[in-house]
C-alpha cells in the first residue's frame, strides 16, 4: 500500500506540474471545464478513428512498406524470437512492486500494468481538483489511447489473426503455443479477457504501452522521459508477454499511430473551437465508420448524418 501512495503520488506531481506549463487557456468553473473536456473528447472519436485509417492508407507506398515490413517481421520471427527468449530476457531479472491500492484485474489497472493506469487516473483526479483544462484533456487522450489499443488491437486484431503464441524452450506450454511462426488462422470467440489461444499478433501491451508513451511525448514535448519509463514498466513483466518479435514491433507501430492520431486530433478539435467552428453544420454531409464487435463477430458499422 505505502508503495502505491509513495510512486503513485509523485509521477502524478510530475505529469500534473508539466500540464501547466505554457498553459494559456481562460480559465473556466470547475463543472464548464469538466464538462468541455468530456464533450470535446466524445466528439473528435469520429475523426480520431478517420486520423487513424488515413495514416495507414494515405498512398500506397506507406500501406506496402507496412506489408512488407510485417511479412518480413513474420518471416524472422523464428531466430528474432529465439534470440530475445535465449539471450535477452534471461539478463532481464527485475520485478516492480505492485502499486495497485486493491487487487483487482481491472484492465491496465493491476500489478505492473498499474503503473500506466494509475498515474493517469491521478493526473485526472488532480487535474479535476486544481481545474487544470490541459491536464485534463491530456489524461483524458491517455485514457482513449488504452481503450482504442484495447478494441483495435486486443477484440478485432487478434481475432482475425488468431495467431499462436511461441514455445519457450524449458517451460510448461500449453496445446496453443507453437514453433511455427505462421500458425495464424487459430480463429475463436471474441475474448473480452487474457487467454493464450491465437492471442499473440499483435501485442496488446506493446500497442496500449506505445499508444500511451506517444501521448505524453506530443503533449508534454520530450521523448526521453515517456519512452524510458515505459520501456521499463514492459520489460519488467517481459516473461509474461510471450509474444513474437513482429507481435511487439506491429503493437508497437499501432500504438505510435494511434496515439499521434488521438492528439492530432485533439488538438484540431481544439482549434475549431477556438475559432467559433464546430464540426457539425446544418445541411452538411457527415459520414462516421466504426468497428462493430459482438460476442460472435466483427463488423462494420457506417453512419451517415444529414
Amino acid at each position: 500500500m505505502k508503495h502505491f501512495f509513495l510512486i503513485n503520488f509523485l509521477i502524478t506531481l510530475f505529469l500534473t506540474s508539466h500540464a501547466q506549463v505554457n498553459l494559456k487557456e481562460t480559465k473556466e468553473n470547475r463543472f464548464k471545464t469538466f464538462t468541455s473536456v468530456i464533450k470535446n473528447n466524445v466528439v473528435s472519436i469520429p475523426g480520431d478513428f478517420k486520423t487513424i485509417g488515413h495514416t495507414f492508407t494515405k498512398d500506397w507506398k506507406t500501406t506496402a512498406a507496412y506489408a512488407i515490413g510485417t511479412l518480413g517481421l513474420i518471416t524472422t520471427d523464428k531466430i528474432t524470437t529465439n534470440f530475445l527468449h535465449q539471450h535477452i530476457e534471461p539478463h532481464i531479472n527485475y520485478k516492480l512492486p505492485n502499486i495497485a491500492p486493491i487487487n483487482n484485474k481491472v484492465p491496465f489497472l493491476h500489478d505492473a500494468d498499474g503503473y500506466i493506469g494509475l498515474p493517469i487516473l491521478g493526473l485526472y483526479a488532480t487535474s479535476i481538483l486544481i481545474n487544470n483544462k490541459k491536464g485534463q484533456r491530456i489524461a483524458a487522450n491517455a485514457t482513449k489511447s488504452l481503450i482504442y489499443s484495447y478494441i483495435i488491437s486486443h477484440l478485432v486484431l487478434k481475432s482475425v489473426f488468431a495467431r499462436n503464441r511461441p514455445i519457450r524452450d524449458g517451460y510448461d506450454n500449453p496445446d496453443s503455443f507453437t514453433k511455427n511462426n505462421w500458425d495464424f488462422g487459430n480463429f475463436h470467440p471474441i475474448y473480452p479477457g487474457v487467454r493464450t489461444d491465437g492471442t499473440s499478433f499483435p501485442s496488446l501491451h506493446a500497442t496500449a504501452f506505445f499508444a500511451v508513451a506517444k501521448v505524453m511525448q506530443m503533449e508534454f514535448n520530450n521523448y526521453w522521459i515517456p519512452y524510458t519509463f515505459i520501456a521499463g514498466v514492459f520489460f519488467s513483466q517481459v516473461e509474461d508477454h510471450n509474444h513474437w518479435i513482429s507481435d511487439l514491433a506491429i503493437g508497437g507501430l499501432i500504438g505510435t499511430i494511434i496515439g499521434k492520431s488521438i492528439v492530432i486530433n485533439s488538438r484540431k478539435q481544439q482549434k475549431l473551437k477556438q475559432n467559433g467552428v464546430t464540426n457539425y453544420k446544418p445541411g452538411q454531409f457527415k459520414k462516421m465508420i466504426l468497428p462493430q464487435i459482438s460476442h460472435n463477430k466483427i463488423g462494420i458499422h457506417f453512419i451517415a448524418t444529414f
